[in-house]
């Protein structure tokens, strides 16, 4: 089977993404429009209902440098949080999260952001104290 090229996977990202078609928990897009390599995105995840996280919007960066799709991309949370896979610069650990260390080809930007909003919902997460409330990394 053939592989997708990078540019048409994230062409393809963009569009549904721009359009609304993703799940509507979450969002994501370039961070500029300009940016012809399609490399630095910003993406939100509407925090779980009945957990900690609920009525909270948490914004993130998502780089997807030349490796993308073939590798994860690069996720950072500006918005604090405190969840296990999350250092205390706000990037995304792969190592102790599974969808970026498990990374397959077909998965995408909303697939991560809706692990991650999985991740903020399991039993064992949506009750861990929370920084304040708009509270961001340097």
């Amino acid at each position: 089977m053939s592989k997708i090229p990078r540019n048409f996977k994230l062409l393809e990202e963009l569009e549904k993404g721009e359009k609304g078609l993703s799940a509507e928990s979450i969002s994501y897009g370039l961070s500029n429009q300009d940016d012809i390599t399609m490399t630095h995105w910003n993406g939100t995840i509407l925090g779980p209902p009945h957990s900690t996280h609920e009525n909270r919007i948490y914004s993130l960066t998502i780089i997807c440098d030349d490796k993308y799709p073939d590798k994860p991309p690069q996720v950072q949370f500006v918005s604090k949080i405190n969840l296990p896979c999350v250092d205390s610069n706000g990037y995304v650990n792969p190592d102790k999260f599974d969808t970026l260390q498990n990374w397959k080809r077909s998965y995408s930007m909303e697939t991560v952001l809706l692990e991650l909003r999985r991740s903020m919902a399991s039993p064992a997460h949506k009750k861990l104290h929370q920084p304040p409330e708009g509270s961001t990394y340097d």
